[in-house]
């Protein structure tokens, strides 16, 4: 009885055991994506790119980590260590596979905005004369860094914060075009930052509401001291870096490596530099002592947290919904998910846990995405490789940038943000797609270089909501049943053995941003659906899902999962004779569908479509010329379908 009852007890135990242990494993390959991706990484086939496109991308860091600090006002060589620490933790709890993440911009900006209210330069006279035992830099420069720092720790714990309580799914708020406005008046804004070093002028610090403009007034009021060395020398190596980047874009199919333009760059100039004495004969700006080695990691400043929430804040929202931006990009162009929570938990402890080590905010740059796109990096293993690359530069190689001219570091981040300020041409596309769009598009553009980014940011998502919301009263198909599904078959008269699966979805809804992940995801799930044919009627036209007021959901799904009926063909046909109104992320969705679908082997055709919306999505999807998708009515492309499988 002893024995029973202990053998009983052993197996309740093994039950409530061992399920924990596996929603353990479980939760550590969420929350850990690089137990996933490395486990699986191919050395063969990735590592020889993920090397080469590593090293490339090391030149961007330290370069941008060098441009950075100093717009953050910092000392240069905090900029390396914010592009070591950052992309490291990154890379262990990271989901997006071609994401770079280091010194960003924007949030070296707003850092700026409370190391110049908390340490003016004013005060470098009463410190300048004292040295910490922290790699001979002076106190001055340890307390510029120390409040950078806190603001990097507040705005991580922010972003792990916004993690705990799932705001990931709010980012649907965050629209393509509030999106691209904010980033290119950032964009906007590093230029405008950069110019005293291409002109070779002494600007003071300037910021605040209109501060963008008082900058241009100061240098148009003191055009005469702009130095005529730093002016051609920026102009060439803007010339350069621009005529080598396209020509290796066009040709980068038949050359295996791209040349590194930016290091040969650095390396003559710095080498000029040094041969000629710029510094003393012309009076060019250059980086200065780079000290070499890491210091220990200290706790940031926890008395100075309150001076710098709003700044903190910035640094969370602005430098999230870029990085998420970017990582949304990638998946979508390299077909695998990005779970938006979990980017916020890996922004937050980049941000975090690099505060410890004199790191400036951090985030995601879209000119390093874009370069490991180009040179063709496969996983996170190209910014590991990054990484061993810029603590090289630390140990050995800082020192030898002291000769890099400020004006061709300026250059190179200018040149370095045309993705960004290239966002300009989609302008005509919201113009063409919804006008109401392209408004909301100008008026953030407007606000971020008038006030900041994150107010811009703030402005865009208020006026994209209050737009729906005036929307919405004018549709008069707010039903319950949002979408309908039809399906049926056609014999082909050659073989009557294959059939041919028609599904007609009747949308009866507005497609805005608001419900647009939605609707693909039921959509995605009509196109999987197997054949039904031997279930009742009344199931096989069941997809009464309401697509409207379940829009908060992130409408993730698998599509790798996702394949066509072997044993029959398959089109889909969409009734857009509900559709009342869209915008451009609505219109983007359809075209997305329409591209994922054709992947899968499935037709799509659109019928009972406005002109505008024909118009629409001509202009913003790649839709095949030849074929005909839109037609005048449901049977107008049963017709169609039809005849094409004769």
């Amino acid at each position: 009885m002893t024995g029973a009852k202990r053998k009983k007890r052993s197996v309740l135990w093994t039950k409530m055991h061992t399920p924990h242990c596996e929603d353990f494993k479980q939760w550590c390959r969420r929350r850990l994506p690089i137990l996933e991706w490395a486990t699986r990484y191919n050395l063969k086939e990735n590592l020889l790119p993920d090397t080469v496109s590593g090293i490339m991308l090391a030149v961007q860091q330290v370069t941008q980590g060098l441009a950075f600090a100093v717009l953050s006002s910092v000392h240069p060589v905090f900029g390396l260590y914010g592009s070591l620490f950052p992309a490291i933790i990154y890379a262990v709890f990271g989901m997006g596979r071609h994401v770079s993440t280091g010194t960003f911009a924007l949030t070296s900006l707003i850092s700026a905005n409370a190391v110049e209210r908390l340490v003016p330069l004013s005060s470098q006279n009463l410190t300048a004369q004292s040295n910490t035992s922290v790699l001979g830099l002076s106190d001055f420069e340890m307390q510029r860094i120390s409040v950078a720092a806190a603001v990097s720790f507040l705005g991580g714990v922010i972003q792990v914060a916004m993690f705990v309580l799932h705001l990931g799914s709010a980012t649907f708020l965050l629209t393509e075009p509030v999106i691209s406005a904010m980033t290119t008046g950032a964009a906007t804004h590093v230029v405008t930052s950069q110019v005293k070093y291409l002109l070779g002028m002494k600007i003071p610090y300037i910021s605040g509401p209109l501060g963008f403009f008082y900058i241009y007034a100061h240098v148009f009021q003191n055009i005469k001291s702009v130095r005529l060395e730093a002016l051609l020398l920026s102009l060439l190596s803007i010339v350069v870096l621009v005529l080598v980047k396209e020509l290796n874009e066009q040709f980068k199919r038949k050359i295996k490596i791209v040349l590194p333009v930016d290091l040969v760059l650095i390396i003559a100039a710095s080498f000029t530099c040094y041969c000629t004495n710029m510094e003393n004969t012309y009076g060019l700006e250059v980086v200065g002592h780079i000290p070499k080695g890491i210091p220990p990691p200290r706790v940031p400043p926890m008395r100075i947290l309150s001076a710098v929430i709003t700044e903190a804040f910035g640094v969370a929202f602005v430098g999230y919904v870029a990085s998420l931006a970017l990582a949304q990009g990638s998946a979508k162009k390299f077909k695998y998910s990005v779970d938006d929570n979990q980017e916020l938990l890996a922004h937050g402890l980049s941000n975090v846990i690099s505060s410890f080590f004199f790191c400036i905010p951090s985030a995601a740059a879209m000119g390093r995405t874009a370069g490991l796109y180009s040179t063709g990096a496969r996983t996170q293993v190209a910014c590991l490789i990054s990484c061993v690359s810029v603590l090289m530069v630390i140990y050995a190689a800082g020192p030898l940038l002291y000769w890099l001219p400020m004006c061709v570091l300026a250059s190179i981040i200018v040149v370095g943000l045309k993705g960004m300020l290239i966002q300009f041409r989609d302008l005509r596309k919201y113009w063409n797609v919804d006008k109401i769009d392209w408004g909301i598009w100008v008026s953030t553009y407007i606000f971020s270089i008038c006030f900041a980014a994150n107010v811009g940011l703030l402005f865009g998502v208020v006026c994209t909501v209050a737009v729906v919301i005036g929307r919405f009263p004018r549709a008069k198909t707010l039903s319950i049943k949002n979408m309908k599904e039809m399906e049926f078959k056609l014999k082909r008269e050659v073989d009557d053995e294959t059939v041919h699966q028609v599904k007609i979805v009747l949308i009866n809804n507005p497609l805005v941003f608001l419900n647009a992940k939605k609707f693909r995801a039921d959509l995605m799930n009509i196109i999987q659906r197997e054949n039904t044919s031997s279930q009742p009627h009344d199931e096989i036209s069941k997809c009464e899902q309401n697509t409207l007021l379940n829009s908060l959901s992130n409408g993730n799904c698998n599509e790798e999962a996702t394949q066509p009926c072997l044993n029959e063909k398959c089109s889909l046909i969409l009734d857009c004779s509900g559709l009342t109104f869209f915008d451009s992320s609505g219109v983007s969705m359809l075209v997305e569908v329409y591209t994922d679908s054709n992947s899968k082997s499935v037709d799509v055709s659109f019928a009972h479509c406005t002109a505008s919306l024909i118009r629409a999505m001509k202009y913003c999807g790649n839709l095949d010329p030849e074929k005909p998708i839109f037609f005048e009515s449901v049977p107008a492309a049963l017709s169609s379908i039809h005849s094409n499988k004769k």
